[in-house]
């Protein structure tokens, strides 16, 4: 049962479980109240990038005050889009920009 099921810009969707969510936030607890704003990185981000290291790894940023982004990373397997992490960040990482507003 999924938790959510974002279309991004890029026009992959990129979905996650109740179940892994529950990982996600106990690995970064700074982002257990932003489901939303995660969701919202996806859906509508500021700029996303792919990871310098593997091309299959997409991170969504979204600002969320200044020089603060909450990022969503999911990869791309086989045309499907997964939630790997979500986090806060003040920097954006290295990688290729791909989109951005």
């Amino acid at each position: 049962m999924n938790k959510f099921e974002i279309l991004t810009p890029l026009g992959l969707t990129v979905r996650t479980s109740e179940e892994y969510w529950q990982k996600v936030i106990v690995k970064h607890p700074d982002i257990a109240n932003l489901e939303l704003e995660v969701q919202q990185a996806l859906a509508n981000p500021d700029e996303i990038h792919r990871s310098s290291r593997d091309e299959n790894i997409l991170l969504f940023y979204a600002v969320l005050k200044a020089k603060r982004w909450v990022v969503a990373v999911a990869k791309r397997l086989n045309g499907d889009g997964f939630l790997i992490t979500a986090y806060q960040t003040d920097a954006i990482k290295e990688g290729e920009l791909l989109w951005h507003k």
